[in-house]
């Protein structure tokens, strides 16, 4: 059995691993878990505040607002707005997505849970496009939690160049207790590379509602990355 753990969990290393040759895709966002709840709906809100020595970069703002709601025990669909603010132009609306998630084992099934992610992405004012499929897999032991997302990216459309990209997100928890829990995030991909701790946690407000946050500092590792990204996500789950 130990080495049936050990070997398991070297799979989710591997994809940590693999980030540094594969990486080329999205920035700093979310490490996604792969458990779908039966009968879920949620409203999510995320950002990134990016502070950085470069002024062009310096105080460039991402957010993300959206609605999903599960489809099964195994499928969950999301549909964001997208927005930036930057010094130039100010907020505006930037983009529109579309998210599946398919949960492929039940959690404590095998050592490791899987899923996948799938996204589509439009611009609103450009003819760009953006679609991608990513494994989910987690590893679990007594007060650790690691949480790996593999990512293959195609973008397209009369306003970019036509290309492939990867890219990696991984998180490794300690399991404190549920509602403040301390983690390392790790983030590789296009023009981002980026290490950093996050705070997360998980309120019960009321029966059938759960209220998830996270708050961190990812720091940039390359020049191509802000010298410091904060993130932001608040999730209200309600059935």
């Amino acid at each position: 059995m130990l080495r049936s753990n050990t070997r398991h969990s070297m799979l989710i290393v591997a994809l940590i691993a693999s980030s540094a040759v594969l990486a080329d895709g999205v920035s700093i966002d979310k490490v996604y878990d792969p458990y779908v709840q039966a009968q879920e709906k949620e409203i999510e809100y995320r950002a990134l505040f990016e502070q950085d020595s470069n002024n062009a970069v310096d105080g460039r703002q991402r957010h993300k607002l959206g609605y999903g709601q599960s489809l099964s025990d195994r499928f969950f669909a999301e549909l964001y707005v997208i927005g930036t603010d930057e010094q130039r132009d100010g907020f505006q609306v930037e983009a529109y997505e579309a998210e599946l998630k398919w949960q492929l084992t039940e959690q404590g099934e095998f050592d490791n849970d899987w899923g996948l992610l799938f996204e589509v992405e439009k611009s609103r004012k450009d003819d760009i496009w953006e679609a991608s499929s990513a494994v989910i897999a987690v590893h679990e032991w007594p007060k650790w939690i690691l949480t790996g997302n593999l990512a293959v990216i195609y973008e397209w459309g009369d306003d970019i160049k036509d290309e492939w990209e990867t890219a990696f997100a991984g998180q490794l928890r300690y399991r404190n207790v549920e509602r403040f829990e301390p983690a390392i995030e790790l983030y590789q991909a296009q023009g981002t590379q980026g290490i950093g701790p996050v705070l997360t946690g998980l309120l019960r407000p009321g029966a059938g509602q759960k209220f998830r946050w996270e708050v961190g500092a990812i720091f940039g590792l390359d020049s191509k990355t802000a010298d410091t990204n904060w993130k932001l996500s608040v999730e209200y789950e309600f059935y």
